[in-house]
């Protein structure tokens, strides 16, 4: 008779420690280098190398996901985000695999930005980044007393925790940090010359053997979570450089109507399949300037994770418009994925530009500067005023039309 109780005591307890914890799986993710965990979905997140468009994709890059790029007209600051990414894989630890038509990918790799490891050169590059000319001190606006002990709005969109590291477009990395590493390259006229020309389920040679190449690293090294036995989980990440250009063999750059216009959408379509099951992320950059059916860029937009633009004032009457003096260009975030959720993470600022500094490239929030002088022209302050309708709602709903405020 008393060994009953004892059993149902005995079966309380066992049903009293069964529990477990989910939060386990996410600390099992946590534990990969360079990488850690949203706060908001979940999902394992890695840095861009740069932080200012970390925080504007939501944090981060999610583990499996897309990035596009749009090019600039002269590829100048595409060519630096597209380093930032493979910069910040060298510096973590990750593997690479570079992908190029135009550059080979081994000078892609030397002419990386040096990273900033350490934290007294990083103040120095902080404090580049909010130099202060002593002219605009002598003439900057008084405002009123009630204003004054107001919180500044943070210039750059950064997050709350650090993450990621900052470099150095001034110097190149270091030989000895790729010892470290390893990496893959795919040059396609090298690639070309090694095997004859195919072409299968509608997509050119050279998407058809990027996909292969792409495909065998992730299987044979594991990222696909094959291989149960290795302890240490690393991230591929995978950097294609201007794909959809002439180069790789795609014509919707030179015709309205390609020969191969489904080409470079079902290239993404089996690349986004590699991508979510395996522990990689990948950017890539395109020429959206010369693509000129507009329908196949749609269907690339959607096919992508994410998609950033950038909007270079290089050869642009805003390069010239006091307006935009202190910019280089315009961000455009045209789409941010949406990761566990009905909604994404829809960043509070809507107008960003870039500069290119001497050490830094930045992202920040686009001002307007104030119309304050006496002497300024009525037909400046038109032009101003006209230009200021570019801008969207956010940022230029104060010098919307012809009127402007008195202050």
């Amino acid at each position: 008779m008393a060994a009953v109780p004892a059993a149902g005591g005995a079966a309380r307890d066992r049903g009293a420690t069964s529990f477990q914890r989910k939060a386990a799986a996410c600390s099992r993710l946590a534990a990969v280098v360079g990488t850690r965990p949203s706060v908001r979905h979940g999902q394992l997140l890695l840095s861009s190398g740069l932080p200012s468009l970390d925080s504007v994709l939501g944090g981060g890059i999610a583990v499996g996901t897309l990035l596009l790029i749009e090019e600039d007209k002269y590829s100048l600051y595409s060519s630096l985000l597209f380093k930032y990414f493979l910069a910040e894989g060298v510096v973590c630890g990750h593997e690479l695999f570079v992908a190029s038509a135009k550059e080979h990918p081994d000078n892609i790799l030397k002419e990386l930005p040096a990273p900033l490891l350490d934290d007294t050169h990083r103040n120095d590059v902080g404090e580049e980044a909010t130099v202060v000319n002593p002219e605009d001190v002598q003439d900057s606006m008084k405002i009123a007393w009630r204003y004054q002990n107001l919180p500044k709005m943070e210039t750059s969109p950064t997050t709350s925790t650090k993450f990621g590291h900052y470099y150095d477009v001034s110097k190149t990395i270091s030989p000895e940090l790729f010892q470290s590493i390893k990496w893959h390259s795919f040059y396609l006229p090298e690639e070309l010359s090694l095997q004859p020309k195919m072409k299968t389920c509608n997509m050119n040679s050279a998407y058809t053997r990027l996909l292969e190449s792409i495909q065998r690293i992730i299987y044979q090294e594991g990222f696909d979570g094959s291989d149960p036995q290795k302890k240490q989980k690393n991230i591929l990440r995978i950097g294609i450089q201007s794909l959809g250009s002439m180069l790789w063999g795609d014509d919707i750059c030179s015709s309205d109507t390609p020969e191969d216009i489904h080409s470079l959408t079902k290239f993404l379509y089996v690349l986004r399949g590699l991508l979510r099951k395996s522990l990689s992320a990948c950017i890539i950059t395109v020429p959206v300037h010369l693509i000129q059916n507009k329908a196949i860029m749609e269907r690339v937009t959607n096919l992508s994770d994410m998609v950033v633009g950038l909007e270079s004032f290089i050869g642009s009457e805003r390069e010239t418009n006091p307006l935009y003096k202190d910019y280089h260009g315009l961000v455009h975030v045209h789409q941010i994925p949406r990761l566990n959720s009905l909604i994404c993470d829809v960043s509070d600022t809507k107008d960003l530009a870039f500069r290119l500094k001497r050490k830094l490239f930045t992202i920040e929030r686009l001002h307007l500067p104030p119309d304050l002088s006496d002497t300024v022209s009525r037909t400046s302050k038109q032009d101003l005023a006209e230009s200021a309708k570019l801008l969207s709602s956010g940022c230029g709903a104060m010098a919307i039309g012809k009127k402007h405020l008195d202050f």
